[in-house]
């Protein structure tokens, strides 16, 4: 046990989602349980000396039906419940998981402590369940101090199959493996053996322990995402990309950044830039980066006036513009700060 978590206290937030649910002994259905009696769930947490609370979202929330609103009630409860509690341990639904937790890291600027996602493949009931390995390593890295009594870990992160991940580098990457989540581009913060081994080199600390967080529940959910693909049709692209709804549109290219060379593809590319549109350019390969200078198809997209997503996740870019979007009308701005590394997620 970490003895840097006996005077740590943290907030178990129950969103919805597979870990929260026990199997009926009568009907055999799964229902979700009293999150109040979590340690007659997993009574391994009560060997930790920290407190822990519980808040329940009512109603649940199914992971594939979570929208902007969740995750403004989300960031104004940690608002609220900042100054109370040591860390942040929110079970949440695996499908959007990666969309969440990228989200709130640019929601909250300026994290002093842990706020860490984690769920499971099987119900936290059920014989071989991976949720109380994910469950009990969330909260022990939640709970952890250094010697000036500063969270180890002050980010959003994903906790999965013993492996800690910064939050808007993550993806799911499989649907039935217990590995359910990769961090391709970027180291993992932390991996649970015997011990907890954290790597602290690349973990991102506040410049202002003392200083509190700026939490910013304004989002502009205005995105489309448009993924190139071999025979994708005039219509389809300009249905996304000049459509008059989008702010912005995400368009998920081949390899290092390439897309269609047609004429009737840049042009309307290039018309949608022209409109004032935001237009990010990610890869929708599961590691690497975007870099148009290197092809003519990327250099073309980029003459056009699309924005670099570097190695950007798409989860994360989408996030970055919600919040973005949220905090200013104006896409210009929008534009200069998708180009800069606000909360670790592009390498730059």
């Amino acid at each position: 046990m970490n003895t840097a978590a006996l005077k740590s206290s943290i907030l178990l937030i129950y969103t919805g989602g597979t870990i929260g649910m026990k199997e009926d002994p009568v009907d055999q259905t799964l229902k979700p349980f009293d999150f109040s009696q979590i340690l007659d769930e997993v009574p391994e947490l009560g060997k930790f000396a920290c407190r822990i609370d519980s808040h329940t979202f009512d109603p649940l929330i199914d992971s594939s039906d979570v929208e902007p609103r969740m995750w403004q009630e989300l960031v104004s409860l940690i608002d609220r419940k900042y100054e109370e509690y040591d860390g942040f341990v929110i079970l949440h639904g695996t499908d959007t998981m990666a969309y969440s937790a990228s989200t709130l890291s640019f929601m909250i600027e300026g994290l002093t402590k842990p706020i860490i996602f984690t769920g499971s493949q099987l119900p936290i009931g059920r014989p071989r369940t991976d949720g109380k390995e994910n469950l009990i390593s969330a909260v022990e890295i939640a709970a952890a101090k250094d010697d000036q009594g500063h969270a180890v870990v002050p980010e959003v992160c994903i906790c999965f199959d013993n492996v800690l991940m910064r939050g808007n580098r993550t993806s799911k990457i499989n649907s039935s493996d217990f590995r359910a989540f990769r961090s391709e581009n970027f180291p993992a913060l932390a991996e649970a053996g015997i011990n907890i081994r954290y790597n602290r080199a690349v973990i991102r600390y506040p410049e202002d322990w003392e200083r509190r967080p700026i939490f910013d529940t304004e989002i502009d959910p205005r995105i489309a995402i448009l993924k190139i693909h071999p025979g994708i049709t005039e219509n389809v692209v300009r249905d996304i990309l000049l459509s008059p709804e989008p702010r912005a549109v995400i368009i998920e290219t081949y390899g290092s950044g390439n897309a269609p060379s047609k004429p009737w593809f840049l042009s309307s590319v290039r018309r949608a830039c022209e409109e004032g549109k935001i237009v990010v350019n990610v890869t929708q390969c599961l590691a690497g980066n975007v870099d148009m200078s290197i092809y003519a198809t990327g250099k073309a997209l980029e003459k056009a006036g699309v924005l670099s997503g570097h190695d950007s996740t798409t989860e994360s870019a989408l996030g970055k513009l919600f919040h973005l979007m949220g905090k200013s009308s104006s896409n210009d701005y929008v534009k200069k700060e998708m180009l800069k590394n606000l909360r670790g997620e592009i390498t730059k």
